[in-house]
């Protein structure tokens, strides 16, 4: 299940319907500390430019990750739109999966006042369809207090 706050969404989702017609990408960084917990947003340029594929920008992507390394992140979500679309990973996108830990989000921008929103887990080409349960905020480690932390 992927765990996200609301304001990432939002903002995720806002990136998609700004970069509309051509297809948004980005990543949510989290702490590499086991609690698999999208912290820090990264909106990325869709060097492919195009409403049917994204592609990352190599430069970008290694400067990411280098920024990821040294602050100890992992890439906990990788999302991206599909203009036209279902939010559903092509054969293209799973394909070009490549972080087995990661969610993969997908956000469909091709109804203009509502939107999707799913999130997937793609192993060795296997796609998995996983709830999304959003949050205002996230509990910290090990707690059930009922108490809401940022």
């Amino acid at each position: 299940m992927l765990r996200i706050r609301r304001d990432l969404v939002d903002a995720i989702v806002e990136h998609a319907r700004r970069d509309h017609p051509d297809e948004a990408c980005g990543v949510v960084a989290g702490p590499d500390d086991g609690t698999d917990r999208p912290e820090r947003l990264i909106p990325m340029v869709n060097a492919a430019r195009s409403p049917t594929f994204y592609e990352f920008d190599s430069g970008d992507l290694l400067r990411l990750y280098r920024e990821m390394d040294a602050r100890d992140e992992k890439p906990v979500v990788i999302y991206h739109s599909h203009t036209a679309t279902e939010a559903y990973p092509s054969r293209t996108d799973i394909k070009l999966a490549q972080e087995p830990f990661a969610h993969y989000v997908l956000v469909s921008t091709r109804q203009p006042d509502t939107h999707e929103f799913r999130s997937y887990r793609i192993v060795d080409g296997e796609v998995t369809e996983e709830p999304v349960e959003i949050v205002e905020a996230y509990e910290p480690p090990g707690t059930d207090s009922g108490h809401s932390w940022e």
